[in-house]
């Protein structure tokens, strides 16, 4: 715990956060929450038996919430009613559970923020006392303004959900970064280890992913080596890396005391 992530007063030794759908089942989804050492698991309130549908396996037997952190989150909703809606459930199925993760989408296809109706929820779900961590775009005005409403944690894109491409834009997230003091955690769009090895370079406070681990055609493994790559891009970031340059006149064995060459 030397080098806490903080989100709403609370420290997680972990920088990842891991979701919990697409399994095959839920001992697949328990392996590899254990091997990616995630403290913080996302769970899809319309997707996931918490409890609502008695007579079948319920999420937590398997994941209990002794062990994990839950962030119950609105996939799958495209309005601001709808998501408020959502969380409000998933404070009562959780006993008052107050931290969240906020998504309104704009369309089924690319499932991108409709950003609008994520400023909208926000603003309802903070009033109502919940903790909200938001998925949006990488607009750093956007994430400014959900800071400023009250959010404890900005979760712009890397790319699309469920797309795998990685990073495409690392200068807005660059700006986002310099702009918002709460924890800045790259949501979407992670397809392998080394996307959240740069994350964290970059200096975010975190990575989360569900199909980059679920999807993998080994998800525990996928998740051992995520969670490596999310440790070592944190070690990276704190160490400061190098200056790039296109020609180095610095070269990396000392010259002094070198042997002068023969002159005939």
């Amino acid at each position: 715990m030397g080098d806490p992530l903080i989100i709403a007063g609370k420290s997680y030794s972990s920088r990842l956060l891991v979701g919990t759908g697409k399994y095959r089942d839920f001992q697949q989804t328990r392996a590899a929450l254990d091997a990616s050492g995630t403290e913080i698991v996302t769970v899809a309130i319309r997707r996931t038996n918490l409890g609502q549908n008695p007579n079948e396996p319920s999420l937590l037997d398997a994941v209990p919430p002794s062990r994990f952190t839950y962030l119950p989150n609105t996939a799958g909703c495209y309005t601001a009613e709808d998501a408020v809606r959502t969380l409000r459930l998933a404070r009562e199925l959780l006993d008052g559970h107050s931290l969240v993760k906020l998504e309104v989408l704009g369309d089924p296809q690319s499932l991108y923020p409709n950003v609008i109706e994520t400023l909208s929820a926000a603003k309802t779900l903070i009033a109502e006392g919940f903790q909200v961590m938001v998925y949006t775009s990488d607009d750093p005005i956007v994430a400014r303004q959900l800071e400023d409403m009250g959010c404890v944690a900005i979760m712009p894109l890397a790319s699309l959900i469920g797309s795998g491409m990685g990073i495409l834009n690392p200068w807005n997230l660059q700006l986002i970064l310099e702009r918002v003091k709460v924890p800045v955690i790259v949501d979407a769009g992670v397809g392998t280890a080394s996307d959240a090895a740069i994350a964290m370079e970059l200096g975010c406070a975190g990575v989360l992913m569900n199909t980059a681990i679920a999807a993998a055609k080994d998800p525990v493994l996928m998740a051992s080596a995520m969670k490596k790559a999310t440790e070592a891009g944190r070690a990276a970031y704190l160490a400061g890396r190098m200056p790039k340059k296109l020609y180095s006149a610095s070269p990396s064995s000392p010259t002094a005391g070198m042997i002068a060459p023969t002159q005939n």
